[in-house]
């Protein structure tokens, strides 16, 4: 299986400490790198206004990742994501070649 690009979106409740968000951030790197893969960019958004409301809030915490790594690695960061209750939406799209 090769590796291929992957852009991970996802955003965080806004009424989360910092600290708390830099771990949950963490965590997922932490996943990346277990599986083998690579963190080829890390984009903290920041707070930003959602389109429509999620789970009662009106705004998120955004974070994009630009990640490299197998299929097993994707479905892990989505099965981690779904369980994560502090994540409020995630998006994982693999890159064309």
């Amino acid at each position: 299986m090769h590796n291929r690009d992957y852009e991970v979106i996802f955003f965080l409740r806004p009424d989360l400490e910092d600290e708390k968000m830099s771990e949950i951030v963490e965590k997922f790197v932490g996943i990346v790198e277990s599986y083998g893969g690579e963190i080829k960019k890390l984009d903290r958004w920041g707070k930003r206004r959602l389109a429509y409301e999620v789970k009662d809030f009106r705004e998120g915490y955004y974070v994009i990742l630009e990640v490299k790594g197998d299929p097993k690695l994707a479905a892990e960061l989505d099965r981690v994501f779904k369980i994560t209750d502090e994540v409020l939406r995630h998006m994982i799209i693999r890159q064309e070649d």
